[in-house]
């Protein structure tokens, strides 16, 4: 998948974050999960060294902000460092 979707939804009642590519596909992301694949550098450590970053079951994603090749997401945790490449997006499944 190369490049944004076409449309990006944040859903607090669903709590997930939709997102329509150019071919149609839909994909539906949980908060929690997204908070949990952090790609930020202190997340990514984590998980190097066989650790998950700790993710409340009701963690939210309170804003959305674009960043070009991708999205920075704002937790209600306060996590606020990861960038989301939209190809990072796209193969979470």
């Amino acid at each position: 998948m190369n490049g944004a979707p076409h449309a990006i939804d944040n859903s607090a009642q669903r709590q997930e974050v939709l997102l329509t590519w150019g071919d149609g596909r839909q994909q539906r992301l949980a908060h929690a999960e997204l908070r949990r694949q952090c790609p930020c550098a202190q997340c990514r450590a984590l998980r190097l060294q066989g650790l998950a970053p700790q993710v409340a079951p009701q963690v939210r994603v309170l804003r959305l902000d674009l960043q070009g090749y991708g999205v920075q997401l704002v937790f209600s945790d306060g996590h606020d460092r990861g960038i989301y490449p939209w190809a990072y997006l796209a193969q979470m499944a």
